[in-house]
């Protein structure tokens, strides 16, 4: 990190946005004053800022503008309050350990990154959905190419942080070394490696909200929800209250990563076949192998699709993201297996929604409406496989355009033991079982899941 100034990354390996004419004079982009800069040493803090008010000066945000130097760029570091456009800090859910970074001593406030040699490992981009304000309003389509979508402002000093990161890597799942051992999957040494690793691209991705249009998703007004997210914060973010003109918010929540199986130009092309899973993170499934529900070997069953769609010369794609326990959270989320436990007549089908109203007082607040958002980022247009039975993901996805040809239910033989609780609930409740399950109340009533002294008695 540096504390002088911003360094600007040559544009090496790939450029997303190409050769292009500026559509802005560099003379409209304002320099940066020193006197501007935040002083760490000062001991004046005001709590909030208003719009209006003497000394901000937001660099004006235009949603949904084709060219980036006319939609402008998302400045929600510190150091230039008078410029800042956006509420918050970036970093989602992490900014807060660079509160307690300052605080130790091991960073300065007024510190700055190198950008050099971080540019995309891929190109991915622009597409006609990153100037559909419609289409992407929780996302920053130009996250990823910052520094090269706005050389005038790095060249001025303005502090310009990416929300989206593109890199390779070799990803090594168990499940696909025991599908090449089985025989369903065959290495091909460009996707599927002699070691069984699989070579992908993936995208990390900050949430960035667009106020107006997440409103609009909900069916609610901009100041209904600026009033309640700060209600709920318990005033953590007054300018949602006081700032009015600012329409772009980091919230200090998870964002999500891409796994991209294959070509990456190939996605955007409907003649290619695509198989996506959108996974809402689980981190007890997930990683540590916990068997009461079907999020992991419903994962490594998207993955072995993703892989077999790439190999066949289409595209695979994982959605992953940050939304433990339905968005309620791992603390909610076992405090609801301790009811489904412990409650009269053990773990059933049946109660197994009531279980998370009963704790959460709601069943779900994953709210899949925003979650479209990174497909359209990819340019996403139609899926071949939809790997995922649920209904409330489908519906989010084509009610934002993109057609989906075909639903994969996970493999019967794929559901752990204690996972027939959930994967019968969900049935019954409206997801997709397609041939492969059928749930009816007399089943619903039937399927009961490990008894709560079981822990106690297994070997």
């Amino acid at each position: 990190m540096s504390t002088t100034g911003i360094k600007i990354a040559p544009m090496k390996k790939v450029a997303t946005l190409g050769k292009r004419k500026k559509s802005i004079d560099a003379d409209d982009v304002k320099k940066i004053d020193k006197k501007d800069e935040f002083d760490p040493n000062q001991f004046y803090v005001s709590l909030t800022s208003h719009a209006e008010q003497f000394g901000v000066e937001p660099v004006r945000i235009r949603w949904g503008q084709k060219e980036p130097d006319v939609r402008g760029p998302i400045i929600g570091t510190n150091r230039h309050h008078k410029y800042r456009n956006a509420i918050g800090a970036h970093g989602g859910s992490y900014c807060i350990y660079r509160g307690l970074a300052v605080a130790s001593g091991a960073i300065a406030t007024n510190s700055v990154p190198d950008l050099s040699q971080t540019t995309p490992a891929a190109k991915i981009g622009p597409h006609p959905s990153w100037s559909d304000p419609e289409k992407i309003v929780t996302i920053d389509p130009f996250g990823a190419c910052v520094v090269e979508a706005f050389p005038e402002h790095f060249q001025k000093g303005y502090d310009i942080r990416p929300t989206i990161a593109v890199t390779k890597a070799h990803m090594d799942f168990p499940e696909i070394h025991e599908a090449v051992r089985l025989g369903r999957l065959k290495p091909d040494g460009k996707i599927l490696k002699n070691s069984s690793q699989l070579v992908i691209t993936k995208a990390a991705i900050d949430p960035v909200w667009y106020l107006p249009g997440v409103a609009k998703r909900f069916n609610t007004t901009e100041a209904n929800l600026r009033q309640q997210i700060f209600q709920e914060t318990n005033g953590m973010y007054p300018e949602l209250v006081t700032r009015n003109d600012l329409k772009v918010f980091l919230p200090p929540i998870g964002g999500l990563t891409i796994y991209i199986f294959g070509s990456v130009e190939a996605i955007s092309d409907p003649t290619k076949k695509l198989a996506v899973r959108v996974h809402d993170e689980c981190n007890g499934s997930d990683v540590f192998g916990s068997d009461i529900c079907t999020c992991r070997p419903y994962l490594a069953h998207g993955i072995e699709v993703c892989v077999q769609t790439a190999q066949e010369g289409g595209t695979g794609i994982i959605v992953y993201f940050r939304k433990e326990g339905r968005a309620l959270g791992e603390v909610t989320k076992y405090l609801v297996y301790n009811l489904r436990k412990r409650q009269e007549g053990g773990d059933s089908a049946e109660e197994y929604f009531n279980c998370t109203q009963t704790v959460a007082g709601i069943q779900d607040v994953r709210f899949q409406a925003l979650m479209p958002d990174a497909l359209h980022w990819l340019g996403i247009t139609k899926i071949d496989k939809f790997v995922s039975m649920s209904d409330m993901k489908y519906d989010a996805i084509v009610k934002s355009g993109i057609e989906i040809v075909e639903r994969i239910p996970i493999p019967e033989e794929l559901v752990p033991k204690d996972a027939q609780v959930e994967i019968t609930a969900k049935v019954f409740a409206g997801y997709n079982g397609g041939d492969v399950y059928k749930v009816d109340k007399e089943k619903l009533k039937q399927v009961k899941g490990r008894d709560d002294n079981a822990y106690d008695d297994e070997e």
